[in-house]
């Protein structure tokens, strides 16, 4: 198979999308969801292939080792169990009701010891110190993981620790247990449904809510795979229902495989959402700043009209000095979360089932699926589901010792960080519901092509965003998956070009007379 990259500019949101969960009663939803599956079932036996190369090592999941032995033979075992449960359901239907009590009862006991082989016991882990230390700057920055279906506590660890390896970073691990694949299917449509959240999405959400509460972190990196893209949709919405916009900008999100029917991410203010729509390039020259002042709280006076937070170090007896920082960004980057991006092979049948069906509105429907974050759509021959073995070794393959052979790191020679995009093809519903190609590039600031400004790249820009007719020839250069993939940019240890390397100190500043209201203003940068 020839490979190639499609790319798909996040949805800008607004009244004709819609959280795919509102649309529609629970049940018609399941309905939905089940016809789906046995539309894109063909594609269902690429999830386990190709079963080479391990270019992982004993990181990846087929590779031939004890462990990875052991649990796919209890993976295969469980799936076997189920199946023949499934087969047997008519006749245990027709039995005493006592019988078929007992009968599910047994059923359910010996999926759950098997199961527990799988998943030990514990819901977090962190990746082994020998992938990666935690280094000075990157002190202020906590990055998570949370596991797709059918994953043991083993391809839990190999999936942290192969994420700190390409990252430079300790990963911490959320473990999102498995019940047997049939029941993790059967669960996925519960939670994408009826938006149910399990026990290890009420743990996922306590742990990403105290890290972004967490003053000593700047930054909370959410990378989740497969049904941990479902569980982490809903760990989302809690999040922007509960936390203040400045906490929630801490956020990043970074997708593979995602099996969600919907990802939000709202602008922050109805004028950002406008531009970015109407005239992309106004977006990018327009400045939304939010400014605050330092504040004086006098002793004994009402600590509930002082809304900023106390300053430790504070050495005056009569005050306290409360010190809020600015923030200032450009409307098109103007949302909740700062970066989100979601990666899908093809020819993966969870990402079909999932980001790839609702993303691209392949129902074409008048009323989008709220999906928002940009889509890397991948077609290769090695385009399966697993976490390691497809995706991270196509995707963030791993560089070895020439002397030792031993693994130390990402690659720099990525075949897929060099591939030149092509802007995804949608029907007609999808017109002007996407941010313009400059935006995706500003974004991440030309990430690896050197120089080079909005203006040079963008293709749908200007206040018409006239759509290129096929045999026109495109007005713009080509441009590279590393050049749009802000995850790239956090190989090996580095950080983002818009980034210092360690979060800015609070510097000791004298305290203000009066206190003053931080406020939010809208400017226009003069061009």
């Amino acid at each position: 198979m020839a490979t190639s990259t499609d790319y798909y500019t996040s949805q800008i949101g607004g009244p004709t999308v819609i959280n795919y969960v509102y649309t529609d009663m629970p049940w018609r939803l399941l309905a939905q969801d089940v016809y789906y599956f046995f539309v894109y079932l063909g594609a269902l036996p690429r999830v386990m292939t190709p079963l080479r190369p391990c270019d992982s090592g004993e990181l990846d999941e087929l590779y031939l080792g004890w462990a990875n032995a052991w649990s796919l033979f209890v993976q295969l075992l469980v799936c076997a169990m189920q199946l023949c449960f499934v087969v047997a359901l008519p006749i245990v239907v027709m039995l005493p009701v006592w019988a078929a009590v007992g009968a599910v009862a047994v059923f359910l006991a010996v999926n759950w010891a098997l199961c527990r082989l799988l998943n030990g016991k514990g819901d977090v882990l962190h990746s082994d110190a020998k992938y990666a230390v935690q280094k000075p700057e990157h002190a202020h920055e906590q990055w998570i993981f949370l596991n797709g279906i059918a994953t043991g506590k083993h391809w839990l660890r190999n999936n942290v620790n192969r994420l700190a390896l390409t990252f430079g970073r300790p990963v911490l691990g959320i473990h999102n247990r498995t019940s047997g694949m049939l029941l993790d299917v059967v669960e996925c449509l519960i939670q994408r449904n009826f938006s149910y959240a399990t026990g290890d999405v009420r743990l996922c959400f306590k742990l990403v809510r105290d890290f972004l509460y967490d003053a000593e972190k700047t930054k909370v990196v959410f990378i989740l795979h497969s049904q941990g893209g479902i569980e982490g949709g809903l760990v989302l919405d809690w999040l922007l229902q509960e936390l203040p916009q400045d906490l929630l900008s801490k956020l990043e999100i970074y997708t593979f495989g995602n099996a969600a029917n919907h990802f939000n991410n709202p602008h922050r203010h109805v004028l950002s959402q406008n531009l970015t729509q109407s005239n992309p390039k106004s977006a990018l020259r327009t400045l939304v700043t939010e400014t605050s002042s330092l504040a004086e709280a006098e002793q004994g006076s009402d600590p509930d009209k002082t809304l900023e937070s106390s300053s430790p170090d504070a050495t005056s007896q009569d005050s306290t000095r409360y010190i809020v920082p600015s923030r200032v960004l450009s409307a098109a980057k103007d949302r909740a979360i700062g970066h989100m991006e979601h990666y899908a092979h093809s020819t993966d049948f969870v990402a079909m089932w999932g980001v790839l069906h609702f993303a691209t509105n392949k129902m074409g429907s008048p009323n989008l699926p709220r999906f928002l974050g940009r889509l890397f759509k991948r077609s290769t021959g090695r385009g399966g589901h697993l976490f390691n073995q497809h995706y991270l070794d196509g995707m963030f393959p791993l560089k070895r010792d020439a002397q030792t052979g031993a693994l130390i790191g990402a690659d720099e020679d990525n075949e897929f960080m060099e591939e030149t995009i092509r802007i995804g093809v949608e029907n007609a519903a999808m017109d002007q519901s996407r941010e313009a190609l400059d935006v995706s590039y500003a974004g991440t600031r030309g990430l690896g092509a050197g120089a080079g400004s909005p203006e040079q790249v963008g293709t749908l820009t200007g206040g018409n965003r006239r759509r290129t007719r096929p045999e026109e020839k495109p007005k713009f250069k080509e441009v590279k998956v590393k050049e749009l993939s802000r995850l790239w940019s956090y190989r090996n240890g580095r950080m983002p070009p818009d980034e210092p390397l360690a979060p800015p100190k609070q510097q000791d500043v004298a305290p203000p007379k009066k206190q003053d209201q931080g406020e939010d203003k809208v400017s226009q940068e003069a061009t």
